[in-house]
């Protein structure tokens, strides 16, 4: 499976990189400043991750128009600020945390389904984040896949295309099955 990082200038990167490539997948990494439509389709992946990074979902128009151009033909998957990116296109709100956490840890319910695929519940998992995806009026086409201790949302997916985010890091330490999830992302058969 060919797998297309996007990358928003995140230390974080490299890590996802290694995970994936770990797992057996061939992955290539361009820089969000890149990440142009004709660009990607040359490149022609499987998957596309949308990388964490620094910054607002507003700022990453490039990162903005991948999830445009491609949600409903290439499954994605969005990683912090590129969950944030995946919520905002989608018309949810993006607010800033009123507990911002980089470097903590939190527990996490969720759904059991695709990424979350044999995950236990109430799982320890890395924050690295002072923007959330706000917990009230979220359009119609978007579930809540997990929530934090805090019941800030720490998953969503798209109920008909096959796109959805994380705002916590599966790439970091601090998330013990974050390999496993990754491995359930990339096994995960869309229809």
């Amino acid at each position: 499976m060919k797998i297309l990082l996007v990358d928003n200038f995140d230390s974080f990167t490299y890590n996802i990189f290694q995970i994936i490539q770990a797992s057996g997948h061939e992955i290539s990494i361009i820089r969000n400043n890149l990440a142009r439509k004709s660009l990607i389709k040359r490149l022609n992946p499987d998957r596309i991750i949308i990388s964490p990074g620094p910054g607002s979902p507003d700022e990453c128009i490039n990162s903005l128009n991948v999830v445009k151009d491609f949600h409903s033909k290439i499954p994605i998957l969005g990683i912090c600020l590129g969950h944030q990116i995946i919520a905002s296109f989608f018309g949810c709100k993006v607010i800033q945390s009123h507990n911002p956490k980089h470097g903590k840890t939190t527990h996490i319910k969720h759904d059991g389904s695709v990424i979350f695929k044999r995950i236990p519940q109430n799982t320890e998992v890395g924050l690295y984040n002072s923007l959330i995806v706000e917990n009230k009026n979220l359009p119609e086409e978007i579930t809540v896949t997990a929530v934090s201790d805090e019941k800030q949302i720490m998953g969503i997916r798209h109920r008909k295309f096959p796109v959805e985010g994380v705002q916590f890091h599966p790439d970091s330490i601090l998330t013990p099955s974050g390999a496993k999830m990754f491995k359930n992302w990339c096994d995960h058969e869309y229809s």
